[in-house]
C-alpha cells in the first residue's frame, strides 16, 4: 500500500533512496530529501506491507507525473513491488500521464505495462 512520506519516516526513506545509483553521495541524498519536504510538486510515497520496503518519488506537473526515484529493499526485490507502486501511483494520478526520467526509465520500460490498465 502506498503511503505519503512523513518526516518520521525520514531515516527509512533515506536508506531506501540510497539504493538509487544517483543518490549514493550523502550531500546529494540530503538535498533530494529536502526537495521532497519543501517543494509541493515533489511527492514521495512509501510502500508498506508489514514494514516499509519501497519508495517512489515523483514530480507532479500540470499534465504529467515524472517518476524521479523508485527503490525497493534488496531483500524484497523481484517480487513485483516496484510495478505495484507504479500501478497504484497511476490510479492516484489517473488524469495525468506517468513518465519515467532517465534514472527510472530502464525499470519503467522493463515493467512492460503494454496491454495492462495502468
Amino acid at each position: 500500500m502506498l503511503i505519503r512520506f512523513k518526516k518520521t519516516f525520514e531515516k527509512i526513506a533515506m536508506g531506501l533512496m540510497s539504493f538509487m545509483p544517483s543518490e549514493k553521495d550523502i550531500k546529494k541524498l540530503q538535498q533530494t530529501m529536502k526537495n521532497y519536504e519543501e517543494n509541493q510538486d515533489w511527492q514521495l510515497f512509501l510502500w508498506k506491507e508489514e514494514d516499509i520496503i519501497g519508495l517512489i518519488g515523483v514530480v507532479v506537473a500540470e499534465e504529467e507525473v515524472e517518476i524521479q526515484h523508485i527503490s525497493v529493499n534488496p531483500s524484497h526485490r523481484h517480487e513485483g513491488i516496484g510495478k505495484k507502486m507504479i500501478k497504484e501511483l497511476s490510479h492516484l494520478y489517473e488524469n495525468k500521464e506517468l513518465k519515467p526520467n532517465q534514472n527510472t526509465s530502464a525499470f519503467f520500460d522493463k515493467c512492460d505495462f503494454e496491454g495492462e490498465a495502468l
